[in-house]
């Protein structure tokens, strides 16, 4: 009698702890010991395009050429127009590319920058500022380099990326990591590039995902973390449920197992 309850009591602790397993782990196909190294591939350089905010600045030996290409009127991020870029922070103003690609610069008018990378749009504006002044040091930011996490994460939201470089752990980690609903095989990316939208499905559970052309995101980029149907409200009930019922069954077959 009591090694029948004592098996009944194991079924029904492993059935319990079935219900509510969670698969929590990343890069399940990595060795548990010994350091394994490969080589990082390079990152495809971010390119310019329409609705992106550039930060341009221009400094010379000559103070007035200075004054002038940097004294053009912005579009802030709000809408809002300024009349002055100088000592502004980076991230509150700059260039919006518009949607034939192009900037209206001072002096200078419009440029087109799209489809330049960064340092292609700097010699750019150095070639063409270097018209009207000698050796300038010209300097090209994205003020709007931003991803999005949405989805089963602890903080969803957009956030914006100083140093123009991340990778998708970094931006789950920005997030609070995914919630123990997330399904961390079927991650979905959302990308925006030159006129296309691409969707790509990521599956965090395999190591291999650090060498594809996806783990390094792009600005605007967007990631959502699917939710497993354990997220589902019904499923939620059953599983509570059937742990009760374990954990009370448990308490009955410990009481027998003592009095008798």
């Amino acid at each position: 009698m009591r090694n029948s309850l004592g098996i009944l009591f194991i079924l029904l602790l492993f059935l319990a702890s079935c219900g509510s397993k969670r698969n929590l782990v990343y890069f399940s196909d990595l060795r548990d010991s010994g350091a394994v190294k490969s080589a990082i591939q390079a990152i495809p350089p971010t390119k310019i395009q329409a609705g992106d905010i550039l930060r341009i600045t221009v400094n010379s030996l000559n103070p007035e050429s200075n004054t002038l290409f940097n004294s053009g009127t912005l579009q802030t991020l709000d809408g809002s127009r300024n009349s002055s870029n100088q000592g502004a922070p980076l991230g509150s103003e700059g260039y919006l590319v518009d949607q034939d690609g192009y900037i209206s610069f001072p002096v200078i008018g419009q440029i087109k920058l799209s489809g330049l990378t960064r340092d292609e749009a700097r010699r750019e504006m150095l070639k063409r500022v270097g018209e009207y002044v000698k050796d300038p040091i010209i300097n090209v930011r994205f003020v709007n380099f931003k991803v999005t996490v949405i989805g089963e994460v602890a903080q969803p939201s957009t956030f914006n990326i100083p140093n123009e470089r991340v990778n998708i752990l970094e931006a789950l980690g920005m997030a609070g990591d995914m919630t123990p609903y997330g399904r961390r095989e079927n991650i979905l990316l959302i990308r925006e590039e030159a006129g296309e939208r691409t969707t790509v499905r990521i599956n965090l559970g395999h190591k291999d995902i650090m060498d594809s052309p996806y783990f390094y995101l792009r600005q605007n980029d967007i990631l959502y973390v699917e939710a497993t149907k354990y997220r589902d409200p019904s499923a939620d009930r059953t599983l509570r449920i059937i742990t009760a019922v374990a954990s009370s069954l448990t308490a009955v077959g410990l009481f027998i197992t003592r009095v008798f």
